[in-house]
């Protein structure tokens, strides 16, 4: 049996019973086979734009004896999909820019389907380009691994009516936090961050005081937050 990793278990944990399941940029296919090993899906696509991870995923399904579950595809995003083929669709370990052009390509993952993003960089600039394109997140989750902490967003076509400020698009609206998660951890390594940030602009010889005074704001919103998340933990 496959053993998923802490970031591609948070993917698998969103993953419904019995849905028609995508991952695109499966590279290895561990989720689909590891999903497919729990009873969870009958069935997958694992699509990649390059063949070489494409024949990766190709031999751990025949490792662990589910090739004949699997449809392999060379896709770039989702150009190679019908629409509504898929209606749970995982996108991970990907860049938030690549994940916003494989969904700008793809206006019908706005209905009736569940997508799982697993953004590797720019998760800012994602969340505000979904919830300014038609797409509503459900949640917000943040899970460590190692000495990295990776973002997991549960999206879907909708309206999304969050107030975004500098603060919150580091730390995803805070409504949206899944429960369980180790906030005081993140907000903390996110406090680090911002102080590296401004610490450099402080240096810098022309400093943009535009960016300062930005940071600055998203600081004083994270000191809050973790205030806040201090206070839960008090008898």
């Amino acid at each position: 049996m496959i053993t998923l990793t802490p970031r591609l278990q948070a993917v698998a944990d969103y993953v419904p019973s019995h849905c028609r399941f995508a991952d695109v940029g499966t590279d290895h296919a561990y989720l689909p086979v590891w999903l497919i090993q729990h009873g969870i899906i009958r069935s997958a696509v694992a699509s990649d734009l390059r063949q070489g991870p494409l024949d990766r995923a190709r031999a751990t399904a025949r490792q662990y004896g589910c090739t004949e579950r699997f449809d392999f595809r060379l896709s770039d995003g989702l150009d190679a999909f019908a629409p509504h083929e898929a209606d749970c669709i995982a996108v991970a370990g990907m860049g938030g820019e690549a994940i916003r052009s494989i969904l700008s390509a793809a206006a019908w993952t706005k209905e009736h389907t569940r997508l799982i993003l697993q953004p590797q960089t720019n998760v800012p600039e994602l969340r505000l380009w979904l919830t300014q394109s038609g797409y509503h997140i459900r949640e917000d989750r943040i899970i460590r691994e190692e000495n990295r902490w990776y973002t997991v967003l549960l999206a879907e076509g909708g309206g999304d009516d969050t107030v975004w400020t500098p603060g919150t698009l580091l730390t995803g609206n805070p409504a949206r936090w899944s429960a369980g998660d180790d906030r005081k951890g993140h907000l903390r390594h996110l406090l680090e961050k911002l102080d590296r940030q401004l610490g450099g602009l402080t240096k810098a010889a022309e400093p943009d005081q535009e960016r300062q005074i930005k940071l600055s704001r998203a600081r004083q919103e994270l000191t809050a937050m973790l205030e806040g998340e201090n206070t839960k933990c008090q008898p």
